[in-house]
């Protein structure tokens, strides 16, 4: 192909709108499959209009992906779409909304009709197809009318990516006797969408379209006109029945009224298959690809399977031209059932062999073994088995290039050994690479709820239970720590109980179950569990949202008080209610049933533990608002935005992870500081839920009244869209474009992130600045669950005309460049395996957004240097730049929501996305969100890529530096006694600063130059002496630091709380912690008082010092000192690393009350098990270690 240039500025389509993909009526749009099938109606309407017909268009299906946005994209259309004559309405559930739909085929023979007749399309995910198949039967055996016609559009997610189990629906239509047309990329959804319509028109048949994740959830260029051009010469049906002498049974092929059971039915089925032979024969979609005349072999594809194939040739270096003459044939099949025959037998003539590609299950290989067995010449069909019998084309998983490859090069290597031999070598170059192991390998980004999310306290359990998971983003509970596990089909949730509870001695569990699924069907399984008897109580999780699949509202009137009444009245023994709001229900209880219970949400474990007591079947309602839908509302206005934030006071907080513990929220980070690893709320992510403050800790601040103060950046928003009348601007006027590229094939760019952080915008505008240049693009976003922080790829691929472009997704050894916005997800297998050593160019983010693991491991690590040394292993160690896209958009822009822009500026200007100027900055205008925050978000990219000394010169002194490291050990004893004596007086900081010297004269003794057991010693002993008691506290809170860092993120007028549990206001009951509670304002100048009091510490008047923690912490100083001067007689050279090992013990004894107190025994057998390895016979083996389950609810450290 022509070199990809990004000297060109000049826009081919200049004036292109993102509406075009909806309203075009002909040239080159830029679609999603979802998108086509939202078009799909809009163009068999127009075709209609065209042909005099007034026909309507009807939609209805349930979401779930890979048709999870369907419903979003048509409402996104709005008034106009319906204008158009078509109709929308979602349903509760797959089968009735295929009820709906066959509806529609009774109007054209109703006398009192609106219209000529309907068209409808239902759509569903695999496992909808399944649901929905007595309803879909009934259908397809009543049929369709005339001039309507029904498309039934199957999402099938064959590699599992966000479902249950992988499905494939084609063997279903099958049994169903229904055609099946199958799509091969966006353009043909539409193509074969207008021909599915034509297909049901003429035969009577509903017709379905399987519709595959990796084709329907890309994007893509489509050329309109020449998909109109092949409609356009589809025959009629009077031409149909003309050139082939079908002719319909007396009694039609269609519905008609009334049609009531019998065998009749089952006879135009029959005559319908008749139908779908003689229109296919005629209006064929099947395409000959290569044609030989004196071919030998022949290949068959179907569906997606068909570019993979091509892609496999072009990897080979295997021309269309070089198969023909050496006697190869391909054909391509796109009504995959029941196959046309004429062309096939056609095709065949003169084959002795065919090899069957298609994806999963075996659907054109039986047919044509079914239509050659008989036949006088019958060739040798292989697909999913070869010639003996043994495994060839993969049912399992998703078909790639990569797995085809080996497949396809030994089939032609064994029938033309001289022309393909050498071809044999190229299969090497895709395959897997060989790829790194080192200890980032237990780094995972796996996704978790939102920030705030309801889920985060619904799922939990009381010690003892167990939960079973069901449908939802609450599925997710099954990889925390909520022993919750399992998975049922939707709308079974409970069911599987019933027989469970007969055969085992546990008497109770916990059902999960969801709003959207309640509504759906899981209210049966209710029912069934109330008719058993069963023991169980159902967590009805009302979220007022569909979140796992966009937020889109449950397609019905549902609310707490009619789920109440709905299952108090099929016999449930008793209904809870919990909310985050528990006071909107004070004057409407009278709507719920009687003896009702509402509870706050604090309340759910108390609740949980006497509703499993309950003999049958209870219910607990937890209500509250999904976190990412009230984020939607907060910015539309409608919903009221709390106007209270968190903080957390670094000085005070311990870096337990309690808050992390008790609020599971994502938006509670790790925060690196010269006194160790401590906590934060990222501000921007936070939904304001106020779990966190249940962290037993004293460092929770209440702040009202302010807003947040944004980080003044280098560049202000009086300078962010001004054109050349800034330094800034004159800065990126003056930079060079880069170089034009010169690949000669396509151009793969792999761009991996977090979900939720614009990964997504990232590759669809770099497929859209393609496109906007005339070029050809595809863009494959693979998600599954990432939306929640998981992790995201964005398979973008560029060339110059559509054909050079075969499957959406990069596959192995195949990208030219990878944009790493996240270190993480690239150095996972699934996307370095598209790396190829000396080729790959990658550009990796250094930022480190914590995992998910952080939230239980306090001390959990990226591993930055190992996940960067996976990357330099698989691409070279020249072919990885790194750079930090996170703070230099702080640094610059004063947060860093735009930092995935910033960081395809910084790709483009290093010359990774070969796309022109012009065409990048046009395509940021046509994304619409926050455009001149994003167009100079992507100028700093490209500025800090090619003059980074501009940008440290911009910067000047508006940013404060990043505190720097304590590092040599005297400054580690300055350090340690000016904290002493602000926390007590100088002789305890000298008494401090002794054993420090003292161990730092021992270390140099025995292993002159290491200071790391001093290291060890200095923070320990500062950590222990300056435990943070009430007069701590106190003084910290006073400390001008609090107010100044507090200052440094909010503004306005402040007014403050604080959440703690001070002994005397909060006690410890029913074997619970003491809960903490909100004080007001009034405590800051109380605790300016109490900070004056450290000079009772320890002594007779220490009304504080008398607790067992006091005790215990005093304890903990002497212990120590005793233990370091144990040590130090027995330190060697030998044993540095053990003795620096026992010495930082201390340092896990983190947090306050029972969260330290566990912490003190997880450390105290660490300790043991450590200086049994020191001294064996000094020190005796430790008991049994207490594992962390048996500490519920506590943070628990890492070794």
């Amino acid at each position: 192909m022509a070199a990809l240039s990004t000297a060109d500025s000049a826009l081919y389509r200049a004036d292109y709108q993102l509406r075009d993909n909806l309203w075009a009526r002909s040239g080159q749009v830029f679609m999603t499959g979802t998108q086509a099938l939202v078009r799909l109606p809009l163009m068999q309407r127009w075709r209609d209009q065209a042909a005099g017909l007034d026909t309507r268009g009807f939609v209805s299906g349930y979401r779930g992906s890979p048709l999870g946005m369907v419903d979003q994209q048509i409402w996104k259309a709005g008034q106009k779409w319906q204008d158009a004559g078509l109709r929308f309405v979602p349903a509760i559930n797959e089968e009735l909304a295929a009820t709906q739909v066959l509806g529609t085929q009774r109007v054209e023979s109703d006398p009192e009709k609106t219209a000529d007749a309907v068209f409808a399309m239902w759509y569903g995910k695999g496992p909808g197809v399944d649901r929905a198949g007595d309803a879909l039967k009934h259908g397809n055996a009543y049929g369709s009318s005339p001039r309507g016609g029904v498309l039934v559009v199957a999402g099938d997610d064959h590699g599992c990516v966000s479902s249950s189990m992988p499905h494939q629906s084609d063997q279903l239509f099958q049994a169903y006797h229904m055609p099946v047309v199958a799509p091969a990329n966006v353009a043909e959804h539409l193509e074969f969408g207008l021909y599915g319509w034509a297909l049901s028109r003429f035969s009577g048949h509903w017709v379905g379209l399987t519709s595959l994740s990796e084709v329907v959830e890309c994007g893509a260029t489509v050329d309109l006109d020449a998909i109109n051009a092949r409609a356009a010469a589809w025959q009629s049906a009077d031409e149909v029945r003309a050139a082939t002498g079908f002719a319909p049974p007396a009694q039609g092929l269609h519905y008609r009224w009334p049609d009531l059971p019998s065998l009749q039915i089952e006879e135009r089925l029959a005559h319908k298959l008749q139908a779908v032979a003689a229109f296919s024969a005629v209006n064929s979609i099947d395409r000959h690809i290569i044609e030989s005349p004196h071919a030998t072999v022949g290949i068959v594809t179907c569906g997606k399977a068909h570019y993979d194939l091509m892609e496999v040739l072009r990897r080979l270096d295997i021309s269309d031209q070089m198969l023909a003459d050496a006697g190869v044939r391909l054909y391509k099949v796109g009504l995959s059932f029941p196959i046309e025959t004429t062309r096939v037998q056609a095709f065949a003539q003169g084959l002795r062999e065919i090899l069957v590609v298609e994806e999963k299950g075996a659907v054109v290989e039986g047919q044509l073994r079914d239509l050659f067995y008989n036949a006088p010449a019958r060739p040798a069909i292989l697909g999913k088995r070869d010639a003996h019998g043994q495994p060839l084309v993969s049912a399992l998983g998703e078909l790639r290039p990569s797995r085809l490859i080996e497949i396809t090069a030994d089939w032609l290597i064994r029938h033309f050994p001289d022309r393909f031999a050498d071809r044999r070598a190229l299969v090497r170059d895709f395959t897997l690479p060989e790829l790194l192991s080192n200890d980032s390998d237990s780094v995972k980004r796996l996704p978790y709820f939102c920030a705030g999310c309801p889920h985060n306290t619904s799922t939990v359990v009381p010690e003892g239970s167990s939960a079973r998971a069901g449908i939802g983003c609450h599925f997710m509970a099954n990889w925390m720590d909520r022993e919750t596990a399992g998975l049922i089909q939707m709308g079974g949730e409970g069911v599987d109980w019933v027989s469970h509870a007969m055969f085992t001695r546990k008497p109770h569990v916990f059902q999960n179950l969801g709003d959207g699924t309640y509504y759906h069907s899981g209210y049966l399984a209710i029912r069934q569990a109330v008719a058993a008897k069963a023991r169980i109580t159902y967590k009805i999780l009302f979220n007022d949202a569909v979140a796992m699949t966009g937020g889109q509202p449950v397609d019905g009137v549902i609310s707490v008080d009619a789920i109440a009444r709905q299952v108090e009245s099929e016999g449930v023994k008793q209904v809870v209610v919990l909310s985050d709001d528990i006071g909107k229900y004070e004057g409407i209880q009278g709507r719920f049933p009687a003896g009702t219970q509402f509870h706050d949400r604090a309340e759910l474990d108390r609740v949980q533990r006497e509703l499993r007591e309950i003999e049958g079947v209870t219910v607990l309602i937890y209500e509250q608002t999904c976190a990412a839908e009230k984020r939607r509302r907060r910015k539309k206005g409608e919903m009221a935005d709390p106007d209270k934030r968190l903080f957390i006071n670094e000085a005070v907080c311990e870096g337990c992870g309690d808050c992390s513990v008790q609020s599971n929220c994502v938006a509670v980070l790790p925060h690196e500081t010269p006194l160790g690893r401590k906590r934060k709320i990222d501000q921007t992510a936070c939904n304001k839920d106020y779990s966190c403050a249940k962290g037993f800790c004293p460092s929770f601040v209440g702040v009202t009244g302010g807003r947040l103060r944004k980080k003044a950046g280098a560049l202000s928003s009086s300078q962010i869209g001004e054109s050349g009348q800034t330094a800034f601007a004159r800065l990126v006027a003056g930079l060079p474009e880069p170089a034009p590229h010169a690949w000669t094939g396509p151009y793969d760019l792999l761009v991996t992130g977090v979900g939720g952080t614009g990964i997504v915008t990232v590759g669809a505008v770099i497929a859209m600045a393609a496109h906007l240049e005339g070029k050809s693009a595809s863009v494959l976003d693979f998600m599954g669950f990432a939306q929640k922080g998981g992790a995201v790829m964005s398979f973008v691929r560029l060339a110059d005309r559509p054909e050079r472009l075969n499957q959406v997704r990069i596959d192995t050894q195949q990208a030219d460049a990878v944009l790493a916005c996240d270190t993480v997800v690239a150095a996972q297998p699934e996307a370095l395996g598209t790396v190829r050593h000396g080729r790959t160019r990658i550009l990796a983010n250094v930022h480190e957004t914590p995992v998910a693991e952080s939230l239980k491991n306090p001390d959990a690590s990226l591993k930055t240097d190992g996940l960067l040394a996976k990357l330099r292993f698989a691409a070279g160690d020249d072919r990885v730049e790194t750079f930090n896209a996170q703070t230099l958009a702080e640094d610059f822009l004063g947060d860093t929501v735009t930092a995935n822009v910033l960081a395809m500026g910084y790709a483009w200007q290093r010359g990774l996305v070969p796309i022109s100027l012009a065409a990048m900055q046009r395509a940021i205008e046509l994304n619409g969100v926050a455009v001149p925050v994003n167009q100079a978000a992507f100028s700093l990219g490209r500025l800090a890529a090619a003059d980074p000394s501009a940008c440290a010169a911009l910067l000047g002194g508006t940013v404060q530096p990043a505190a720097a490291p304590v590092e040599s050990v005297d400054e580690l004893i300055t350090h340690g006694m000016g904290q002493l004596t602000a926390y007590q007086n100088a002789a305890y900081a000298e008494r401090f600063a002794a054993l420090v010297r003292q161990a730092h004269a021992r270390e140099q003794q025995v292993a002159p130059g290491s200071e790391a057991f001093t290291r060890a010693v200095a923070r320990s002993l500062l950590k222990l002496m300056a435990y943070k008691d009430e007069y701590e506290v106190a003084r910290l809170y006073t400390d001008p630091a609090f107010r100044s860092r507090l200052e440094q993120q909010f503004e306005g007028e402040l007014k403050l709380s604080f959440h703690m549990a001070p002994p005397v206001l909060s006690r410890a009951q029913g074997g619970q912690p003491p809960r903490k509670i909100e004080l007001g304002g009034w405590m800051l100048p109380a605790m300016r008082w109490l900070a004056k009091g450290k000079a009772l510490r320890g002594g007779v008047f220490d009304v504080f010092g008398k607790t067992e923690e006091r005790r215990m912490e005093r304890e903990l100083i002497t212990q120590y000192e005793t233990r370091v001067r144990e040590l130090l007689p027995q330190l060697t050279a030998e044993r540095i690393k053990l003795a620096t090992d026992i010495a930082a013990v201390p340092l896990t004894m983190r947090g306050f009350g029972h969260v330290k107190q566990a912490n003190v025994v997880l450390a105290r057998v660490r300790e043991a098990e450590l200086l049994h390895r020191f001294d064996a016979a000094r020190y005796p083996a430790p008991a049994r270690a207490p594992q962390a389950g048996q500490l519920k609810g506590i943070a628990v450290v890492s070794a």
